[in-house]
């Protein structure tokens, strides 16, 4: 493993390096390799990008920003019409379709123009890949009662395979001595909010039903639905956190039993409210652990660390699976954040061996993590330094697919089919790495 220490010696990507990853790393498919590199580095859309002749849906902003730079600071129509993902195909490296999170950075590498009248990817002059963007769903078209966008109530990702429901678009750990250092649910609302944008603060149930109404008249992509928002720690709508969140699950299924798989992303709850959503019908549980390192998780995730606490959080994850079952608790962890500095690791090594440690925690409990790739957001209390290098998120994947191979554990559930060509989860590749055999 190479021995890459701080991010400011990150390698940039270029042609060589990818091929130096291929050489290195044949049992990951390129397709992952390739994602996780325009994952860390962002892309740049060239304005003749957006001038496709088939309508796309744009990013609609679903959570967090995942830019490199403010919104304000985007120019050429990025802050409106980059598409929420791209899926590519074909280049210099033969790819099968791959789905990947858009991320605007005008000062990528990795550049979005038009060939032939086609969006296609080019890193420095060589073509990457041909590129499609999302269409919009025909459910898109309508507008609720109260004036609302069905983007702004119901966002689809994934490729459509995902219902995306931010119920509270902000978080009560506030400020850097509560944030989590990584994220900006907060700062993106007020992005949004400053950008003038429609950007509902917290969602009413009637909203999400009537659009809902129409996906379930229309629609057969979206499988799954997940419920989310930031952490509540005193009370919101005069309602108690698990109370809050329960309401939407509780009346989505009362009115489409079953019709959609559903999930909750929230904070590690005890059994007896983990209880409350399995009951209602939540089938998968996400409460996402960040960073395995506690000193890292202290710095890092101090409101999680300060109201909840590292060893009880933990605690309430592998208790969880008692409730779900563990094939049903999937915490994400922010894949990179461990390097960031000035608390992180500083080798690439270092950091791998830590989160090596984690995934081996959980997946001998038969829970399985999944991870995003960290995005350095400006206005986060982690700010805009580099990103770690690509280099980490292959042995990243590396170790996530033999810890969970060794284990012989089954596809998470709820993300859609595996594999190369065929992962809709656009954040992180470890979907795709899944069943791949290697090459020679």
């Amino acid at each position: 493993m190479a021995e890459t220490s701080t991010m400011n010696q990150r390698p940039a990507s270029s042609l060589s390096l990818l091929e130096e990853m291929e050489r290195n790393y044949k049992d990951l498919p390129m397709e992952a390799i390739v994602k996780q590199d325009i994952l860390r580095q962002g892309i740049h859309f060239f304005p003749e990008a957006f001038q496709v002749k088939d309508p796309y849906k744009s990013k609609d902003y679903f959570i967090f920003s995942f830019d490199h730079i403010p919104l304000a600071d985007l120019k050429d129509g990025a802050d409106t019409k980059a598409p929420e993902e791209i899926k590519i195909s074909g280049g210099h490296f033969g790819l099968l379709k791959t789905v990947i999170s858009t991320r605007n950075n005008p000062n990528s590498p990795y550049k979005m123009k038009l060939k032939e009248g086609k969006p296609t990817l080019f890193l420095e002059e060589t073509e990457i890949g041909t590129a499609e963007y999302p269409p919009i769903p025909s459910w898109y078209r309508h507008k609720t009662k109260s004036g609302k966008l069905p983007g702004e109530i119901a966002p689809v990702i994934e490729w459509g395979y995902l219902l995306y429901l931010t119920v509270f678009r902000n978080c009560q750990y506030f400020g850097k001595d509560e944030e989590c250092a990584y994220c900006d649910i907060n700062h993106n609302y007020r992005q949004q909010k400053g950008a003038g944008r429609p950007y509902t603060g917290v969602k009413d149930v009637e909203d999400i039903l009537e659009v809902l109404s129409w996906v379930d008249a229309e629609d057969q992509i979206a499988k799954v639905y997940t419920i989310t928002g930031g952490s509540v720690l005193t009370n919101l709508k005069k309602k108690s956190e698990v109370d809050f969140y329960l309401q939407y699950p509780e009346a989505i299924e009362k009115k489409f039993p079953k019709r959609w798989m559903g999930k909750l992303v929230a904070q590690a709850f005890e059994k007896e409210d983990c209880q409350k959503f399995k009951d209602v019908g939540i089938q998968i549980y996400h409460p996402n652990y960040e960073v395995w390192d506690k000193n890292l998780f202290e710095k890092i995730c101090p409101g999680k660390a300060s109201w909840i606490g590292y060893e009880n959080w933990i605690r309430r994850v592998v208790d969880s699976a008692e409730v779900f079952g563990p094939e049903n608790v999937i915490p994400n962890f922010v894949g990179g954040v461990e390097l960031s500095e000035p608390w992180g690791f500083k080798t690439v090594k270092e950091a791998i061996t830590s989160t090596k440690q984690g995934l081996d925690f959980f997946m001998s409990k038969g829970i399985v993590p999944r991870f995003t790739a960290w995005c350095p957001e400006p206005y986060t209390t982690l700010g805009q330094q580099a990103g770690p290098p690509l280099v980490y998120f292959c042995e990243l994947l590396r170790a996530w697919k033999e810890t969970f191979e060794s284990y012989g554990l089954p596809t998470p559930p709820g993300y859609g089919e595996p594999g190369p060509g065929k992962a809709v989860f656009s954040v992180s590749a470890f979907m795709d790495v899944i069943g791949y055999s290697g090459r020679n």
